[in-house]
């Protein structure tokens, strides 16, 4: 993997993930985003041993985007609390089949998790254990029976946009877990992380890092549409 970093200062690194990697270090052994951040900033600021690299967030191994990553912990805790108290934008892409009801829409959701599965539903809100998952959408366009969409998560529930497409009836393409009849040839979901806005963790001001969805011909179809 050639590490596309997308923005780097001496407290953040910005990077494109592709579609199969994992975020972080996994039982399959395979080399990590993090690990492949961690040995550029080890080899670009000539730093022997270990190199501090705070994890922020994650993105789902099929999914690809943009993941920030922290060079400090003092970076990591402000950008956790960032987090928790969402201050962050994030914008998504999602190919999926079909097309919703409704060209956009605000869409709450109780969300359960089967942590041995590592697969969540759509529960009332009684349910032990639900926690409130609130998303955007908006269909941006549509071909050959697929739909472009722009997805925004309101909240950080585990795998939320991806059930929020299953139950908009539209599941995304190669979601296997989530509605998708078949598989993208390269085993990825077409959910892409667009664009994350962020506060910078010690200038304060807002960081915008964006990229382009993966290189592939599915996302190819609606070049030029990408919001």
């Amino acid at each position: 993997m050639t590490l596309d970093v997308l923005h780097a200062d001496n407290h953040v690194i910005a990077v494109a993930k592709p579609a199969g990697v994992p975020t972080v270090p996994d039982e399959s052994g395979d080399v990590s985003l993090l690990d492949e951040a961690r040995e550029w900033i080890r080899v670009t600021a000539g730093k022997p041993g270990n190199v501090f690299v705070g994890v922020v967030h994650r993105l789902d191994r099929p999914v690809s985007g943009v993941v920030l990553f922290a060079r400090t912990s003092k970076a990591a805790s402000r950008l956790s609390d960032a987090w928790r108290t969402r201050s962050v934008d994030k914008t998504y892409l999602g190919l999926v089949a079909g097309a919703p009801s409704e060209e956009s829409g605000e869409v709450e959701l109780w969300i359960v998790k089967d942590e041995r599965r590592n697969v969540v539903r759509a529960v009332s809100s009684a349910h032990p254990g639900a926690k409130l998952g609130r998303s955007r959408f908006q269909v941006i366009a549509s071909r050959d029976g697929v739909s472009l969409l722009r997805l925004e998560p309101l909240t950080g529930r585990s795998h939320q946009l991806r059930l929020l497409c299953r139950e908009l009836g539209a599941p995304l393409l190669g979601d296997l877990k989530y509605g998708a009849v078949e598989p993208l040839p390269d085993a990825s979901i077409a959910l892409h992380a667009r664009r994350l806005v962020f506060p910078h963790p010690t200038a304060r001001t807002p960081v915008e890092v964006s990229c382009a969805p993966p290189d592939v011909s599915w996302w190819r179809t609606f070049r030029g549409t990408w919001p």
